[in-house]
């Protein structure tokens, strides 16, 4: 079956090209995972700069609020306990709804981001 030279030889280059082939993919799945991961972790630091940039303002709100409501309740203390109370209502609602508010979206956006075939099919499309 393989009696000329020829033949060995297409054998051969056809090796080679299954080797440069599977290393090339193995290269395009690092570069998939490094812009993955890139894409993840600015999207966690953008995160995390909005969520610490609204506790500095919500801190300065509660003290805005406090100082508001100081007349209206009769002392100062008594508008620190409302501010308080308040804050952590809020605290117990978000506690009580933490898989719609955190849970589903973290999942949604990560399913999307490492999952979605429809986008990267899209790409590929337009190279």
């Amino acid at each position: 079956m393989f009696a000329n030279d020829k033949s060995i030889d297409n054998l051969e280059a056809l090796f080679k090209e299954a080797r440069k082939y599977i290393n090339l993919q193995g290269e395009y799945l690092k570069l998939n995972l490094v812009e993955k991961l890139t894409i993840l972790l600015s999207t966690l630091i953008v995160i995390l700069l909005i969520i610490i940039l609204c506790m500095m303002a919500l801190f300065y709100f509660s003290f805005m609020l406090v100082y508001a409501i100081a007349p209206l309740v009769g002392s100062l203390i008594g508008g620190y306990a409302v501010i308080g109370g308040i804050l952590l209502l809020l605290a117990l609602i978000i506690y009580h709804m933490r898989r719609e508010l955190i849970f589903q979206p973290m999942v949604n956006f990560l399913a999307r981001l490492f999952l979605d075939e429809s986008n990267n099919k899209e790409k590929e499309d337009i190279k």
